[in-house]
C-alpha cells in the first residue's frame, strides 16, 4: 500500500479565496449528473437507493453544488455490460454530463471505464465492487465511493481465527466478484495461521445449493465463510438453517450476504455475522442524522447502497463549494476531489492515490432483524493498489 502527501483541503481553500469573481464559476449552466444505474431488472432496489441517497446530500445543500443548479440524467443501465460503452458514450458525448456516476454491475464498470480512458470523463463508482477499478485499471479521472470485495471480505479472515476458527469451507459463485470476496478472506485467514479445507464455486446465478450444503456437513468444518448476495444470499442463509447447519457450523460472510435481506431472512438470519463499512445502527452523529432525514425523505431506512449514493452528494458538495462550482478546470478538479475528507454515516471517509476510499469496516451480527455492531474489525484499512500506475 502507497504512502503518499496531499494538498490540505485549507491549502485548497485558500487558493479558490484568491479567485477573482469572474473566474470563480465557469458558467451559469447547472452542473449536469449522469447518472448510469439499474432502475429496471435485478439490481433496481440498488439503483434507487444510490440515487436516493445522492439526491438527499444535495437538497441537503439547497438543490445546488457550489451555488450552480444541479440537472439529473438518469440513464438505465440494465446491468447489462454490452451496453454500457454505448450509454456511457451518450452521457459523455450527446448529454455533455459534468460527471457520470455508476455503476452497480461490475461488468458494466469494466465498459465504463474503456469509455471513461477514451474521454477523460470523470467518474465515480457508487457501488461496483470491482477491484481492478482502483489498481489495474486505476486513472485519474475515475474515483469510488463504495468499495472492493476484498476490503469487506480481508477483516473476517482474522475476525473469524479469533473466534477460534481453523478449518473453514468457503463457497461463492463462480464469477469474479465471489472469488475476489474469497481470495480476501482467505489472505487474512491463513496469513492468521487457519487452513481452507474445500472451496466450493457454484454456477452462476444457480441458487440450488442443497448438495453443496450436503457436501459441508460431511466435511465437518469449524465454520463456514460465503458472498453470495441479493436473492442468492436470502437463499443461502435459509437453506443453511433449514439443513440444521446454523447451530453446530457458524456461518460468516460480507455483509452482502444480508444487506438488504434482512426481512426476508428472518428467524434463519439471526446470529449471522458479516463484516461491511456500514451498519443502519452505527451510533454517531452523522449517521444518525443522516438515518433520520432518508427515513422522512423515503419512508425506509437506508442501506449501504444509500449510504454511498449519500457520500457520492457529499464527496461533489466538499469538492465544488472549494471551487465555488468552478468545474472547468479538471485538473484541478480531480486534485480537489482526490482531497476530500468526509464525516460520513459509515465514519471517516477519504481517499487513497489510487482513488479507493480509506475506510472502517465493521463486524455485525444480526440481531432481533437488525445489523447491530459488535465492534470494528478494521479501522482506516486502504486497499492494496500496488498495480495502480498514476
Amino acid at each position: 500500500m502507497k504512502t503518499f502527501k496531499k494538498t490540505s483541503l485549507a491549502t485548497l481553500l485558500s487558493a479558490t479565496a484568491m479567485l477573482s469573481a469572474g473566474s470563480a464559476i465557469a458558467n451559469e449552466d447547472p452542473v449536469k449528473l449522469g447518472l448510469m444505474l439499474p432502475y429496471s431488472g435485478t439490481y433496481t432496489a440498488l439503483g434507487e437507493a444510490i440515487t436516493n441517497g445522492l439526491k438527499l446530500a444535495i437538497e441537503q445543500e439547497g438543490g445546488q453544488l457550489g451555488g450552480r443548479d444541479v440537472e439529473y440524467v438518469e440513464l438505465d443501465s440494465e446491468a447489462d455490460p454490452s451496453k454500457a460503452p454505448q450509454n456511457m458514450s451518450r452521457l459523455v458525448n450527446g448529454d455533455g454530463v459534468d460527471f457520470v456516476i455508476g455503476p452497480v454491475h461490475s461488468g458494466v464498470a469494466m465498459g465504463m471505464l474503456r469509455v471513461a480512458k477514451q474521454t477523460g470523463a470523470i467518474t465515480i463508482i457508487p457501488n461496483a465492487g470491482l477491484g481492478a477499478a482502483t489498481n489495474e485499471l486505476c486513472m485519474p479521472n475515475v474515483f469510488r465511493t463504495s468499495f472492493s470485495m476484498w476490503q469487506d471480505s480481508y477483516p473476517m479472515g482474522k475476525v473469524a481465527y479469533e473466534q477460534g476458527h481453523r478449518k473453514i469451507v468457503t463457497i461463492t459463485w463462480d464469477y469474479a466478484g465471489g472469488k475476489e470476496d474469497l481470495a480476501g478472506f482467505e489472505e487474512a485467514f491463513t496469513a492468521e495461521g487457519g487452513e481452507i479445507i474445500e472451496q466450493i464455486l457454484v454456477p452462476f446465478p444457480s441458487t440450488e445449493f442443497q448438495s453443496y450444503l450436503t457436501q459441508i456437513a460431511s466435511l465437518e468444518p469449524d465454520a463456514v465463510y460465503t458472498f453470495f448476495a441479493g436473492g442468492g444470499g436470502v437463499s443461502f442463509v435459509t437453506d443453511y438453517a433449514a439443513a440444521g447447519l446454523k447451530e453446530s457450523i457458524p456461518l460468516y460472510g460480507s455483509g452482502f450476504l444480508t444487506e438488504g435481506n434482512l426481512e426476508a431472512l428472518g428467524d434463519a438470519g439471526e446470529g449471522v455475522m458479516t463484516t461491511l463499512h456500514y451498519a443502519e445502527t452505527l451510533e454517531n452523529d452523522a449517521n444518525q442524522a443522516f438515518v433520520s432525514a432518508y427515513e422522512n425523505a423515503y419512508g425506509e431506512l437506508p442501506d449501504t447502497y444509500a449510504v454511498q449514493g449519500y457520500d457520492t452528494g457529499m464527496m461533489l458538495v466538499q469538492a465544488l463549494s472549494v471551487l465555488g462550482g468552478d468545474t472547468s478546470n479538471q485538473e484541478r478538479l480531480i486534485e480537489v476531489l482526490a482531497n476530500v475528507h468526509l464525516a460520513s454515516p459509515r465514519g471517516p471517509l477519504s481517499f487513497s492515490d489510487s482513488h479507493h476510499p480509506i475506510q472502517n469496516v465493521y463486524l455485525r451480527e444480526i440481531r432481533d432483524g437488525k445489523h447491530e455492531v459488535l465492534r470494528m474489525a478494521y479501522e482506516n484499512l486502504e486497499v492494496p493498489d500496488d498495480a495502480c500506475q498514476m
